[in-house]
């Protein structure tokens, strides 16, 4: 079992009913997740919503034969997307998450595996005063997940905006949020794919610095909240319409898993996603949106084992029911692992 114990700091507003407002945050605040066992049901219920085609999540021999994994590798995007489920506790009550940082891969996940997340208030900035709006707040959560044998899985920022309990409350928080997760690991990066056998994989066509893709045919967003409970997400907005004053918001890991899927199928040679040097929220996304990518090749690092490190930008775009312009949803900047 995890050895991360629940922390609660001095002051336990925190752990109101239905969940905090940003007036009850205070930076050092800690909560830990239920565990949740990565389970092929859970994998194939992801898969179907999403279907991303990394071949390492797909075909668990080849896995074996290219990382050593004794079991399934469970998909990165249904690891990633528990984990910030897991985190949650704070922004139960988030109007939208605004962006991620810094995430690298440590370990794979098998299924079978269990993870745990613990997640820390690090930096708080209360909004400018907008007439006619209830004020809000941004919250910039670290979040670390491990596995059961307390083995460090991930280790990101992300940041939610949270509303006021009233309209007259005011903080004084103005922590730098430009400050948070400014880089990434890259040698983290390596240190993950040092043992891989990548040589055994299929030659794929090289890919150079500012190749350039725009996705022909988008997905239709579907199954939302069903992506939610699966990843025990409790942000209320992608539960109940009321939390968005008018229409559920899709959560956004469902956007981004969906960038993931179209990467693994425009890029045939992508092997895995190991990390996010960032991720950026530009709009919201609503069931039944569809959407679709433009990816851009931005740097190319080659590996003594054979393979590549491809960091790749894809801007995520949803379209407009009235035939106007697409909509730019996400900017998403990713490591990929490539033969």
């Amino acid at each position: 079992m995890s050895s991360i114990e629940y922390v609660r700091t001095t002051s336990e507003s925190h752990w109101r009913q239905g969940g905090p407002y940003f007036d009850d945050l205070a930076t050092r605040q800690r909560a830990v997740s239920p565990g949740l066992t990565l389970t092929t049901g859970l994998a194939a219920t992801h898969q179907a919503i999403l279907g991303d085609r990394v071949p390492l999540a797909l075909d668990s021999h080849l896995a074996g034969r290219v990382t050593g994994a004794k079991g399934q590798i469970a998909n990165p995007a249904l690891v990633w997307d528990v984990a910030i489920g897991q985190s949650t506790h704070f922004s139960q009550r988030a109007k939208a998450n605004l962006f991620y940082r810094g995430l690298v891969f440590r370990r794979l996940p098998e299924i079978g595996d269990t993870l745990y997340t613990e997640t820390e208030v690090i930096a708080l900035r209360e909004n400018k005063r907008r007439e006619g709006r209830h004020p809000t707040g941004m919250a910039a959560l670290r979040i670390k997940t491990v596995d059961q044998d307390d083995h460090v899985v991930l280790d990101f920022a992300r940041c939610a905006m949270i509303p006021m309990s009233a309209a007259e409350v005011t903080t004084g928080h103005q922590d730098d949020l430009s400050a948070i997760a400014p880089g990434l690991d890259r040698q983290g990066l390596r240190d993950l794919t040092a043992d891989w056998h990548l040589s055994l994989l299929p030659a794929t066509t090289p890919v150079t610095v500012e190749d350039r893709w725009a996705v022909e045919y988008g997905d239709v967003v579907t199954s939302a909240p069903e992506l939610a409970r699966l990843t025990l997400n409790l942000a209320a907005v992608h539960h109940d319409y009321r939390a968005g004053g008018s229409q559920r918001l899709v959560y956004g890991g469902h956007t981004i898993g969906l960038a993931a899927a179209q990467l693994s199928k425009t890029l045939h040679g992508l092997v895995a996603i190991i990390g996010w040097q960032s991720c950026d929220h530009l709009a919201p996304v609503y069931e039944n949106d569809t959407v679709f990518s433009t990816i851009e090749v931005e740097s190319v690092e080659p590996l003594s084992n054979g393979g590549r490190l491809v960091n790749l930008r894809s801007i995520v775009h949803k379209l407009q029911p009235d035939g106007r312009d697409p909509v730019d949803v996400l900017d998403w900047r990713v490591v990929g692992v490539m033969a």
